[in-house]
């Protein structure tokens, strides 16, 4: 579907719609958490928050999302896949919200999702070759592909979940992916999954005054699974496609903030021999709060990184002059990016050996299931 003058009107649309949808249907979501019990108790020193919270707010955002996808764009047998299993993620991550599901729980939801996607078409078929200077140029990933798709799903579905422990991070992280994705697909002339993208950045957009610092309610497992769940089946069929360099890239650069995060904490707690499923406090933004930081500092701090990533990801699909402005904006924005940071976390630290606190300051608790 080439991105036509119709086409650029349906993103607009869709990007509208979903912004008024979810901003007008987050107060019945709060309401209906209260109703229901889900709310986010801080009992734990792993939230930020000092007081009770309702969850729920991903019912919000994913009746803005599907809404404005239903009335804008085309409903292919992909796209009708992967609205079907983020009905199934929503459901999880609603019963999560209200009953805490056992990890293996939410993964068999998961991954039942990730298979309706599939069996819909949704498939990473080809890569090309990482190593781009050797060959093949690209690979053909047969047999493989099908697990390999369900693997990238799950996986970027919980990396966004894991996120979520600072007020707005997640949703503004997510809006920035999709942001991303949505430039990238004008560029290469997918005008469906611009359309998709932009009903994500809609919902998410309309989301987020009551998500930002102090919260007013969270969007739980039924919002941040299903941001993950979207980003990452969209990406299969709007960037994993092309048999380029891009194709390899792109999609994780769009999504390198909350997948490195993810991969850093598997890791971290195998090596201390713990279940990677464990809970720990040892995410980014926990760090980035135990420097001294306040929530809105951290948060800004990762919203500016998941912009460069996602920057750097729509220069890969650029040529000539476009791509050029655009790598040097990315190198201007990754310089006062890099200072921001310094310059925040020194002062930070400055203001703790001025308390005399150290790094060992006690820090309030965040909103996070793994």
């Amino acid at each position: 579907m080439p991105v036509d003058t119709k086409t650029v009107l349906n993103i607009v649309l869709a990007l509208v719609v979903g912004i008024v949808i979810s901003f007008v249907a987050t107060p019945a979501a709060k309401w209906f958490a209260q109703k229901v019990g889900a709310i986010d108790v801080p009992k734990d020193e792993r939230r930020v928050h000092n007081h009770p919270i309702p969850r729920l707010g991903g019912l919000a955002i994913f009746l803005g999302f599907i809404l404005s996808v239903v009335l804008f764009a085309e409903i292919d047998r992909a796209v009708q896949g992967i609205l079907l299993g983020s009905v199934i993620v929503v459901v999880s991550g609603v019963i999560d919200d209200i009953v805490p599901l056992r990890a293996w729980q939410k993964l068999v939801f998961q991954v039942l999702a990730a298979a309706v996607a599939v069996y819909h078409g949704v498939v990473i078929e080809v890569l090309s070759n990482p190593f781009f200077l050797t060959r093949p140029e690209y690979i053909v990933l047969g047999a493989f592909s099908i697990p390999i798709t369900i693997l990238w799903i799950v996986a970027i579905t919980n990396s966004v979940n894991i996120i979520d422990g600072l007020d707005g991070l997640a949703v503004g992280v997510s809006t920035i992916s999709s942001i991303a994705m949505l430039v990238i697909s004008i560029l290469v002339s997918d005008g469906n999954v611009a359309i998709v993208m932009a009903a994500l950045a809609g919902a998410c957009i309309g989301f987020m005054p009551y998500n930002l610092n102090p919260a007013k309610i969270f969007m739980g497992d039924s919002g941040a699974l299903l941001l993950g769940y979207i980003l990452s089946t969209t990406s299969i069929i709007g960037l994993f496609k092309f048999y380029a360099i891009v194709s390899f890239a792109a999609p994780i650069l769009v999504v390198a903030l909350p997948l490195f995060d993810t991969a850093f904490a598997f890791v971290r707690r195998i090596l201390k021999g713990q279940s990677p499923m464990h809970a720990d406090r040892g995410h980014l933004h926990h760090r980035l709060i135990d420097l001294g930081l306040s929530q809105k500092q951290a948060v800004a701090i990762l919203y500016s990184v998941s912009a460069v990533m996602g920057l750097v990801a729509v220069v890969l699909t650029t040529t000539g002059v476009m791509k050029a402005v655009l790598l040097v904006a990315t190198l201007i924005i990754a310089v006062i990016v890099t200072i921001f940071v310094t310059r925040t976390t020194h002062h930070a630290y400055e203001e703790q050996k001025k308390n005399g606190n150290g790094y060992g300051i006690s820090v309030k608790k965040p909103e996070e299931n793994v």
